[in-house]
């Protein structure tokens, strides 16, 4: 039986209509494709526990408010995972790159041509929907 990974996963978007996106690590799965921040939620963690944490450490931005934004379950044949999204709607901070990670903040629109994780796609969909 294949272990689902969980995910919190945050769409913080700016006064101008731009989502925060960041590059994954080469030797990560789905290495070198861009994504939106979050991390994996820890068996003790709540989703906004996970959201927060991760946003912490790897953006040193302070997540002080979000809401759930969809669910989404995807198996890539090696891993499944479910990502729990969430709608940042105030966050304390400058977003940067902690662990060296490129950091673009993006239209969702011109999003389209970048390249996500399979995942992602709903997501994307969603956001140039709205």
């Amino acid at each position: 039986m294949t272990t689902v990974v969980t995910v919190a996963v945050g769409i913080v978007q700016d006064a101008q209509g731009r989502v925060l996106v960041s590059r994954r690590a080469a030797e990560v799965h789905q290495g070198g494709l861009w994504e939106f921040p979050g991390g994996k939620v820890e068996p003790s963690e709540t989703t906004e526990a996970a959201l927060a944490r991760e946003f912490r450490e790897e953006l040193g931005v302070e997540v002080l408010a979000s809401e759930d934004l969809m669910v989404i379950e995807h198996d890539y044949g090696d891993k499944q995972v479910c990502l729990k999204v969430r709608r940042v709607t105030q966050w304390r901070g400058e977003a940067r790159g902690l662990e060296g990670q490129p950091l673009a903040w993006q239209k969702p629109e011109a999003l389209v041509d970048w390249s996500f994780p399979e995942a992602n796609t709903p997501i994307l969909m969603r956001l140039t929907r709205d």
